[in-house]
C-alpha cells in the first residue's frame, strides 16, 4: 500500500493544481513537490497505460504483485555490493550526491491504489535511470532524462519539464543540449527496453555493463571538450 493521504479531486481542482504546479515548477525546477503534483494531475492516462504494459510483462507483473518500494531499508545492501555491479553504481550515484531514496514526495492525487503505485514507482526508479544512462543531475542531465522519460511514459509533465529546463539554459547550454544530448536522448529512449517493466532490485548484483546491454541502454556520451 502507498502510504500518505490521497485526495480525490474535482475537474476544476485538478486543473487549478496542474496550472499552479506548472507555473511553480517552471519558476523553480528544484521544487520536487510541485513537479510531482504536476505529474500526477496531468499524467493519469499515461500512468494507466504504463499499468497495462506492466500487467503484460512478467517482471512488470512481479513488481505490481509485490509492490517493492525503493527506500533505504530495501536498497541499503547496494552499498555492500562489488564495484562493477549495477547496485554498487546506484549506491555510488546516490552517495556522491548525498541523496537518500527516502526523499521522494508521496503520491497524493491518484484515485486508485494500482495507479498510485505506478506513479510512485515511476518517481522512485528515476535515480536508477540516472545511473544506467550515466546522466548527471544538473539542468542539462535532468532535461535529457526527461526526454527519455517522455518517450517511455508519454507524461505531459516530462515535456513541460524539458521546455522549462531549456528556457533556463544559457545560450551555450542550449546549443550543447540540442546538438549533443537531445539527439542522443531521442535514440536512447526509443532503443531501450520498457523501463517501467523492470524489477531493478533483482538485478543489483549483476554487472552494470551487462544490464545495460540486456536492456538496450545507450549511456550518455561525454560532453565535447569545449563544453565547460
Amino acid at each position: 500500500m502507498i502510504e500518505g493521504t490521497r485526495f480525490r479531486l474535482k475537474g476544476w481542482q485538478q486543473a487549478a493544481i496542474a496550472l499552479g504546479s506548472a507555473v511553480g515548477a517552471l519558476l523553480d525546477p528544484r521544487r520536487a513537490d510541485l513537479v510531482a503534483a504536476l505529474g500526477e494531475t496531468t499524467g493519469k492516462p499515461a500512468f494507466e497505460r504504463v499499468l497495462e504494459r506492466m500487467k503484460r510483462s512478467p517482471e512488470g507483473r512481479a513488481v505490481l504483485s509485490e509492490h517493492p518500494r525503493i527506500i533505504s531499508a530495501n536498497v541499503g545492501h547496494a552499498w555492500d555490493l562489488p564495484p562493477n555491479t549495477f547496485g554498487a553504481a546506484y549506491a555510488k550515484f546516490m552517495g556522491s550526491r548525498n541523496f537518500s531514496p527516502d526523499d521522494r514526495p508521496p503520491v497524493r492525487f491518484m484515485e486508485t491504489e494500482e495507479v498510485a503505485y505506478v506513479a510512485m514507482r515511476a518517481r522512485e526508479v528515476h535515480d536508477f535511470w540516472h545511473t544506467l544512462f550515466g546522466l548527471p543531475t544538473n539542468l542539462i542531465g535532468e532535461s535529457a532524462l526527461k526526454v527519455i522519460e517522455f518517450e517511455q511514459m508519454l507524461l505531459p509533465m516530462c515535456a513541460l519539464s524539458v521546455i522549462g529546463g531549456t528556457a533556463r539554459f544559457t545560450k551555450k547550454q542550449r546549443r550543447l543540449f540540442y546538438k549533443h544530448y537531445f539527439p542522443w536522448a531521442l535514440q536512447a529512449g526509443m532503443q531501450c527496453s520498457d523501463l517501467m517493466c523492470i524489477y531493478y532490485e533483482r538485478h543489483f548484483d549483476e554487472d552494470l555493463e551487462d544490464v545495460r546491454r540486456k536492456w538496450g541502454i545507450i549511456p550518455a556520451p561525454p560532453p565535447p571538450p569545449n563544453a565547460a
